[in-house]
């Protein structure tokens, strides 16, 4: 069975304010933890209104309390924002208050405009500099050695786990050559999807971390009783993709009856190619989406967005995107 894993967008909708998108996170993760999803992830995007988890370690830190062994993890950190050592002292601590559960993904982009990059007070002049911090922040989770001068503080010898993210092949390079696991965000960036698994592993050397590839996918899943009703819940996130294309940066907003009222054709073409790989439906519809996907792919994991405005229905989505992989499990085991 391939494993499932939670990618959450930790939305601030036009119906909460951010503690409740904390709060619904933390909520999330804990039902995810017995539905047997294997990691809870939270990505680093800074000055968007519309997404609470800007803080990526202290949100991660709100979540562990309120789970026990689902992985938590920042799917990523996006390491010119910051130095090395910041993010292995934040992430030490993690791995020190819930040893064994906590993974870091790595990527290369802002996550954010030019504008707040500024006010991040980082540079992105040099395309070399990604490849060495992620050595440097490897080297801060192994054990101390003697006379080792500068320490991040408690991350020596947690040898928390990277995971490199990717939207292009640029990744998939980055990750076959230091042995590390690899997440492509075929979410929303799915053209490169196939060329870039097929580098990784073919280019894969093997490290300390680990032994043979492991490629994770990211994939957009909405599911619910019906395909229509699924396709309503779906334009919630059709209407943000719009937004994104047009430049504003607001709350999520509640499912519309017809979303070509929304948008334009031609954010339609593009949201739509940003968003081809989605999987919209019951959960018959589900099934054969995901045994499609994991066979056109071979993914080992897949890192799930649900990005349904209601919470209710959010976790509903879930369930039934983790009853649908459970029964394709079996049906596999059989």
């Amino acid at each position: 069975m391939t494993d499932i894993s939670i990618l959450d967008l930790v939305r601030v909708t036009e119906g909460t304010d951010a503690r409740a998108a904390l709060d619904n996170a933390r909520n999330l993760a804990s039902h995810a933890e017995a539905w047997g999803y294997r990691r809870f992830w939270v990505a680093e995007h800074h000055n968007m209104p519309g997404i609470a988890s800007a803080a990526t370690a202290v949100v991660l830190a709100h979540i562990g309390a309120g789970t026990s062994t689902i992985r938590i993890g920042a799917g990523g950190i996006m390491l010119p924002n910051h130095a090395p050592i910041v993010v292995a002292e934040q992430f030490g601590t993690l791995a020190t208050l819930f040893p064994g559960r906590v993974d870091l993904g790595l990527g290369r982009a802002p996550g954010t405009d030019q504008l707040t990059v500024r006010a991040l007070r980082r540079s992105l002049t040099d395309p070399d500099d990604f490849p060495r911090d992620v050595l440097e922040l490897q080297a801060f989770f192994q054990p101390a050695q003697p006379g080792q001068r500068v320490q991040a503080v408690p991350a020596a010898g947690t040898k928390v786990p990277l995971w490199i993210l990717g939207s292009s092949t640029y990744g998939a390079q980055v990750a076959a050559e230091f042995g590390l696991p690899y997440a492509f965000a075929s979410h929303f960036a799915p053209d490169m999807l196939l060329p870039a698994l097929q580098i990784y592993r073919a280019r894969f050397k093997p490290s300390a971390q680990l032994a043979r590839p492991h490629a994770m996918i990211g994939v957009n899943i909405i599911a619910a009783d019906t395909d229509s009703q699924a396709r309503r819940l779906a334009t919630s996130q059709q209407m943000s993709f719009a937004n994104l294309l047009r430049g504003t940066r607001g709350l999520s907003q509640p499912p519309i009856d017809d979303i070509d009222l929304y948008w334009s054709p031609a954010e339609k073409a593009q949201a739509s190619s940003m968003l081809a790989r989605s999987i919209i439906g019951s959960p018959a519809t589900v099934n054969a989406g995901l045994a499609a996907l994991i066979a056109e792919t071979a993914a080992d994991e897949l890192m799930i967005v649900s990005d349904v405005y209601d919470h209710q229905d959010r976790l509903r989505s879930f369930q039934r995107i983790a009853e649908a992989a459970r029964s394709m499990g079996n049906s596999l085991a059989a």
